[in-house]
């Protein structure tokens, strides 16, 4: 019976992250499919193919990137921008997805230093990741302070904290990898080193 459950534990812990992630994967590729694929389905009837809409909007992004380099395109796409944010509400939203997708993709990455963060009154340390090194631009009398996004534990979410400079030790850790032990609760450096021992 012991054997049975083993096996069958095994079974689980092998076949579960496989069965997730195809499963992402498919919901993923669906999604951005049907970005431009809802569009050209009407259209093509029999002779639509999965993937056309995901590479239709590939060549779009691609086609709207490089209009944006150039002169008369990149000037109205700087109006649309700055109309953006000038309408209320609209420009909350707009200028929170902008900065996140340029924090990503950006010339200034974000998530690009790790850090140690000292918790208040005790020895602990918590991992983050700075976010911004300015914030004198939001509020001047923590021009002394940095910006750190702690993530939280098996969640895609976590907590930004103003931190004084001195508290904040920059590691030489990836963040990939930094990501990884924060989100895993620590388990996956702990499965590297049972692979290694």
């Amino acid at each position: 019976m012991k054997t049975i459950l083993k096996n069958f534990i095994n079974g689980i812990l092998t076949i579960v992250p496989i069965i997730l992630v195809i499963y992402v994967i498919y919901k993923t590729f669906i999604f951005l499919d049907s970005l431009l694929g809802n569009f050209l389905r009407p259209y093509l009837h029999e002779d639509y193919i999965p993937g056309i809409g995901l590479l239709s909007t590939i060549v779009l992004i691609t086609i709207l990137g490089w209009l944006s380099t150039k002169y008369i395109t990149g000037k109205i796409i700087k109006i649309i921008d700055w109309l953006l944010e000038k309408i209320p509400v609209v420009k909350t939203i707009y200028s929170v997805i902008k900065d996140t997708i340029q924090s990503f993709l950006g010339d200034k990455k974000s998530f690009s230093k790790v850090a140690l963060v000292v918790v208040p009154g005790t020895e602990m340390r918590s991992i983050g990741f700075i976010t911004s090194e300015q914030l004198e631009d939001f509020y001047s009398p923590l021009k002394d302070h940095v910006a750190v996004y702690v993530p939280q534990t098996f969640q895609v979410a976590g907590f930004t904290f103003l931190v004084p400079k001195e508290q904040v030790e920059i590691i030489d850790v990836k963040p990939e990898d930094a990501m990884k032990f924060v989100l895993s609760g620590g388990m996956t450096s702990t499965s590297k080193q049972k692979e290694i021992g």
